[in-house]
């Protein structure tokens, strides 16, 4: 599950990636893969056109995979349309993993891990916003982490390479091939050429590239950790119970004890 506001930071593009990664292990042969519904929601600002484009790509991804009879029910992709409030109360219980995964450093905080969290869903994620606080009260061993740190960005940006990157590994190669032979762009040519640009660019901020293969390590951790039921049911369990420092009690305390310095008041009965 991720749903938040379409934003290029965010990187349901990276998403999108291993989603494409995981229709070609499967067209590959690999059956041993857990079935998937890989759910993306949310809203694109109205003049944002590069959030636009990333909707129109996985929206044309899913009706691509989940036309193909060779995945069956294998892996699923959906765009949920009109994102908001009252499709979280319907979504958030039933999510297994919280996909929390912004460029470090580029996330303010965010609120909706926080509520997945709450109803039981997994959170994989980088140290970005909230996802370090999560990390701090679930522990290492009931979070996926991946990905470059804030500073190990910053130390790359001058010389990011993301074209080595790819030729250095062979499953986003295959990924980029179907991206840029129009696989999922048949009928609408070139489509997809800026986004498929922007990643391959080294002077892209986000650095979705240089996670990928993290990302990709990272969600095989998801496959084989969910085997085990009974050992996700407890992770799911502590992700509830140490979810409390996000309650608003505590927020707004701190708020108070920070900011306001108000004086409690006794409630009055009639």
């Amino acid at each position: 599950m991720q749903v938040k506001r379409i934003h290029e930071y965010k990187r349901q593009l990276l998403n999108v990636l291993h989603v494409i990664h995981l229709y070609n292990c499967i067209k590959k042969g690999d059956a041993d893969r857990v079935p998937r519904c890989v759910l993306i929601g949310g809203k694109a600002a109205p003049g944002y056109r590069m959030a636009k484009k990333t909707i129109k790509l996985i929206n044309n991804v899913a009706q691509v995979i989940n036309s193909d009879p060779e995945v069956g029910d294998k892996l699923t992709l959906l765009f949920l349309p009109d994102y908001r409030v009252s499709a979280m109360e319907k979504i958030c219980p039933g999510a297994d993993l919280s996909e929390q995964i912004s460029t470090a450093g580029k996330e303010a905080s965010g609120t909706g891990n926080m509520k997945l969290m709450m109803n039981g869903a997994i959170t994989i994620g980088t140290l970005d916003g909230a996802n370090i606080e999560i990390r701090e009260e679930v522990g290492d061993e009931n979070f996926f982490l991946f990905g470059l740190t804030e500073e190990q960005i910053e130390a790359r940006r001058a010389h990011y390479d993301p074209l080595e990157m790819i030729d250095q590994d062979e499953d986003l190669q295959r990924v980029m091939h179907l991206l840029e032979s129009g696989y999922f762009n048949q009928f609408e040519p070139g489509i997809f050429d800026d986004l498929i640009n922007s990643i391959k660019s080294p002077h892209d901020p986000w650095m979705t590239i240089a996670d990928f293969r993290s990302f990709v390590d990272a969600q095989k951790r998801v496959e084989d950790a969910y085997r085990d039921k009974d050992h996700w049911t407890k992770m799911s369990i502590l992700n509830c119970a140490n979810s409390g420092k996000f309650s608003t009690d505590r927020t707004i305390g701190e708020y108070n004890r920070d900011i306001w310095k108000l004086e409690p008041q006794p409630v009055k009965g009639e």
